[in-house]
């Protein structure tokens, strides 16, 4: 039998009170939700009820919390049957009401968990200290809640025989999909759950845990089929559209066939799709014009306007031919037609985006044995205080969910704790408020490849002067420096502190980039042409790589002007920008390391930029598939794997 080392240890009131104090707070219940490794968590407990003088383990503190939790619910279901004694049940109902009261009646975390501590919970001891005016024939709860609750399991079903002596019980049996919890009629006899507290739960366990791991293998086989069932879908939406496009064009041609030679060439460009997108694009001059079509949206009137268009040109030009680029060669010299340019709704420039993520996949480093832990990536993220602890965790987790090896957060001290205990995969400096902050910061930066600047960093005067004079140091060794949220301020209020920095990249959304022209220009912004405003700002700012978010993201170093239409969804919620910055820090030490014949002499910043934001936009895509309007940045970094895999390794 293993021996459970929590047993038989008795909690006092005031020691009680403590843990619920901390296991009450708003940090641990958000990193206790919908997480079932949270061993870190009850650590981070474990640690700071010792620091208030309590000696506990991790395990003693989680198991101590399922119990209260077990007598609440029990107390809760009594007080609900006018039930008298039900405060009996529980000694802290008052403080378990505050915090669980607005819960579910029934946790399934608890179901899953109350196995593994349900022989501490049969010994009986830790009521032992605090129920003692409970009579003998008071309610002993098992380790199962025989309450009936409607609980939602999603595993599949399977039965665990329990002998007790030479009296079998009725089997466990897991039920799959949506089904009641287990009825009254299967509840055993006050004797013999006598009989069950002395039951060994080791085989119990472990046949459990196995079947649980079978459970969850065969959900995530099913979600990779729907996934894939997904794309197939879409692509074959996606060759309709074409197939669409393709009859258009050959009724065009056909409207047109009969005015000669210059009617079959029309034919033949307009069949053929022909793109003439370029990365930045100025208005078409008279000697190219450009007919964009767009079967979702344009009206037959439109279409008769450019076939009437097109037959004007072609009576003209009767005996011409179609060169390359779309244009007749006549004996008047070099004149242009119509070329229908392909496009669509939910891409923008199939062409172009195509070409710009293949950039992309190339500037990605390969995976193998040889290389050393570091090699990949060492990202810090400048920000966190006490107010804003998820920013800095988000972008710091995106960087290594992308693939950096090592994430250093440099905040306060009141927020290292909390951001401590979001992960433990974080290596967190709490130095962003003392003294010597800079310097303390600074011995790290011949360590990191990529510095991201802003997320939950605040606006406090001392804050942000240490967040310029690192961006100084950094800046001396030519570190790519990723500035967003909160250092977007400082560089509104201070251009000069990234200004002419060739590595810089800024990530404004939209008040963020109005903010930053009017304060480089001098003049309010107009909103009628975002394509121009984002490289007059990238130009004032000495030709940094701005990355301006909206419906479509618009990247541009002032010479070239990408547009990143990957669909993504309509949910707009806080911390997805800290997703992109992150990812994007990965990118950049990507970009910058690789070698110039990778990116075609395109600026690695615009490359870095395009990958970071169709990888944000597809995460959110994924996510709100799965969750819809509830979508939050959390389930979108659980989207990073296979959203990477499809856009970059596929």
């Amino acid at each position: 039998m293993l021996v459970n080392p929590t047993r038989g240890f008795l909690w006092s009131d005031s020691e009680t009170r403590a843990l619920l104090n901390i296991w009450g707070e708003q940090d641990v219940q958000t990193a206790l939700d919908g997480n079932f490794r949270n061993s870190h968590v009850y650590r981070d407990v474990a640690s700071r009820l010792g620091d208030m003088g309590y000696d506990r383990t991790p395990d003693q503190c989680r198991i101590r919390v399922k119990s209260l939790k077990r007598q609440y619910y029990q107390a809760k279901d009594a007080f609900k049957k006018n039930n008298g004694q039900y405060r009996k049940l529980c000694k802290f109902y008052e403080e378990m009401e505050r915090i669980l009261g607005s819960r579910p009646t029934v946790d399934p975390q608890d179901m899953i968990d109350s196995v593994a501590v349900g022989d501490e919970m049969m010994d009986g001891t830790e009521e032992e200290g605090e129920g003692t005016e409970q009579s003998s024939d008071s309610y002993m709860p098992s380790a199962i809640d025989y309450t009936e609750h409607p609980v939602k399991i999603e595993y599949p079903s399977y039965t665990i025989p329990v002998t007790v002596g030479s009296v079998p019980v009725k089997p466990i049996n897991s039920q799959p999909r949506t089904a009641p919890s287990t009825s009254s009629s299967c509840r055993p006899s006050r004797r013999g759950r006598k009989r069950l507290a002395s039951l060994p739960l080791d085989k119990l366990l472990e046949r459990f845990l196995e079947q649980s791991a079978d459970a969850e293998d065969n959900f995530y086989k099913m979600e990779e089929q729907r996934l894939q069932q997904e794309e197939r879908r879409r692509e074959a939406e996606h060759a309709r559209e074409l197939h669409m496009l393709h009859v258009l064009g050959q009724i065009f041609g056909g409207m047109a066939g009969g005015s000669g030679r210059g009617g079959a060439a029309a034919a033949a460009a307009a069949s053929a799709n022909v793109s003439t997108a370029t990365p930045m694009q100025s208005a078409p001059s008279p000697a190219h014009t450009s007919v964009h079509v767009a079967p979702a949206s344009s009206s037959w009137s439109q279409i008769r306007t450019q076939h009437a268009r097109q037959q004007q040109q072609q009576h003209q030009h009767q005996r011409g031919t179609l060169s390359p680029l779309g244009h007749h060669l006549t004996d008047h010299g070099l004149e242009s037609v119509p070329v229908i340019e392909r496009s669509f709704s939910l891409g923008g420039s199939a062409h172009n985006m195509e070409n710009t993520l293949q950039l992309v996949k190339k500037i990605i480093p390969p995976l193998t044995s040889k290389k050393h832990k570091g090699q990949d990536g060492r990202i810090g993220i400048i920000g966190g205080c006490q107010e804003y602890t998820g920013a800095p965790y988000f972008a710091a987790i995106s960087a290594l969910k992308v693939g950096a090896d090592l994430s250093h957060v440099f905040c306060t001290k009141d927020a290292a704790t909390v951001i401590k205990s979001y992960s433990p995969e974080l290596i967190v400096h709490p130095v962003l408020d003392s003294p010597n902050a800079v310097e303390e910061i600074e011995k790290w930066l011949p360590r990191l490849h990529t510095l991201v600047v802003g997320p939950g960093l605040g606006r406090e005067e001392l804050l942000l002067k240490t967040a310029k004079d690192v961006i100084e140091k950094s800046k001396a060794r030519d570190i790519p420096i990723v500035i967003d949220a909160d250092g977007l301020w400082l560089v509104a209020k201070q251009p000069s502190v990234i200004q002419g920095y060739q590595k810089g990249i800024l990530t404004p959304n939209h008040m963020e980039f109005s903010r930053l022209y009017e304060a480089m220009h001098q003049e309010p912004l107009d909103s009628t042409d975002h394509h121009r405003n984002a490289q007059q700002l990238s130009i004032a700012m000495g030709n940094l790589t701005v990355v301006l978010k909206g419906e479509e993201d618009l990247i541009t170093d002032g010479n070239m002007v990408l547009t990143c239409s990957q669909e993504g969804s309509g949910r707009r919620c806080g911390g997805q920008g800290d997703l992109l910055s992150g990812s994007l820090g990965a990118f950049a030490h990507w970009a910058y390391s690789t070698s110039t014949d990778a990116t075609k002499s395109v600026n690695p910043s615009l490359v870095a930029a395009f990958g970071a934001a169709s990888l944000t936009r597809q995460c959110n895509r994924q996510a709100f598939h799965k969750h819809g309007r509830s979508t939050t940045t959390t389930d979108m970094i659980q989207e990073i794997s296979t959203a990477f895999k499809k856009l970059f390794e596929s």
